[in-house]
């Protein structure tokens, strides 16, 4: 299984992400970081990812090649998190057959309705347990 972690900026969102899976899937996943920029990546891949690549074409070849897709919402939006995130790239990430589990944070100035506001931590551990959900369902 691979995981694609996405994700721009300083990096620490997607960081958060990759300990939290390399904690509680050691070996059983793949975990590739794409960095929007070199410091989102090297942060990811100091935090325990596989593999890391960065920059526009990275994110736009390995998105098809994931079987999910991790970040901030704010990855299916072009110009968002600063203009870093590109319409190639978000493009690219919204049209994957990947199973998409996006964390609902409102800075790209996009509101959810019926999305409760919950501290990261808390967002992330629910991530992780629809991980959990389709690894099982794969398996077995």
């Amino acid at each position: 299984m691979r995981i694609a972690v996405v994700d721009g900026q300083g990096g620490g969102i997607g960081r958060h992400i990759v300990e939290k899976i390399r904690r509680e899937f050691p070996e059983d996943v793949e975990i590739l970081a794409l960095g929007t920029n070199a410091l989102a990546t090297s942060v990811m891949l100091k935090a325990g990812a596989n593999e890391g690549a960065t920059g526009e074409n990275a994110v736009t070849f390995n998105a098809g090649r994931a079987d999910i897709i991790l970040g901030p919402i704010s990855i299916v939006f072009p110009n968002s998190m600063l203009g870093e995130m590109t319409p190639a790239m978000a493009s690219a990430i919204s049209s994957s057959r990947a199973k998409k589990i996006l964390i609902p944070l409102n800075r790209s100035g996009v509101d959810i309705v019926g999305v409760k506001t919950e501290p990261l931590p808390h967002m992330i551990e629910e991530m992780l347990a629809r991980v959990r959900d389709i690894i099982k369902t794969r398996l077995y």
